[in-house]
C-alpha cells in the first residue's frame, strides 16, 4: 500500500469550503502518480515511449465531506493487475482512519499515438506484483 499527504486548498473547495466532488479524483491521480515516482519510474519517459497510463472507469463512494485546510491522506493498493490493465482500491483517510471518500479506478496502459491497449512494461508490472 503507497501513503501520499494531500492538503485541501480553498482551491478545491465550493463555496460553502466543502471539496468540489470531482475534486477527489485529482486527489486520487496525484496519489497514484506519486507512487509511480516512488517507484522510480518516470511519466515523462514513458510518454517518449509512446505508453500511457488513462483512466477507463471510475466508481466513487463519497462517504463523509472533507473541508477547506483538512490534511487528509490518499491509501492507494493495486487489487487486481492484468496485462494491460489495473484495478487500484484508494481510500482518502484522516489521520484517524476516518474515511472521506473510497475508490475503484481501472487503469489502462495504452500507445498513445493509437490509442490501443498495450502490455503495462515489465518493470512496473513486477514493482506492482511486489506489493511496493
Amino acid at each position: 500500500m503507497f501513503r501520499w499527504p494531500i492538503s485541501v486548498y480553498y482551491e478545491d473547495t465550493d463555496a460553502g469550503g466543502v471539496v468540489y466532488h470531482s475534486n477527489y479524483l485529482n486527489f486520487f491521480e496525484r496519489a497514484r502518480t506519486e507512487w509511480l515516482r516512488a517507484l522510480g519510474v518516470s511519466q515523462t519517459a514513458l510518454l517518449a515511449d509512446d505508453v500511457a497510463f488513462v483512466v477507463k472507469r471510475a466508481e466513487l463512494d463519497f462517504c463523509k465531506a472533507a473541508r477547506f485546510e483538512q490534511n487528509l491522506i490518499v491509501e492507494t493498493k493495486v487489487i487486481q493487475l492484468k496485462k494491460a490493465s489495473m484495478v487500484f482500491e484508494q481510500r482518502l483517510i484522516d489521520e484517524h482512519g476516518v474515511v472521506y471518500c473510497e475508490a475503484e479506478i481501472l487503469v489502462a496502459c495504452i500507445a498513445l499515438s493509437r490509442m490501443r491497449p498495450i502490455a503495462i512494461p515489465q518493470n512496473i508490472a513486477q514493482e506492482f506484483k511486489g506489493g511496493s
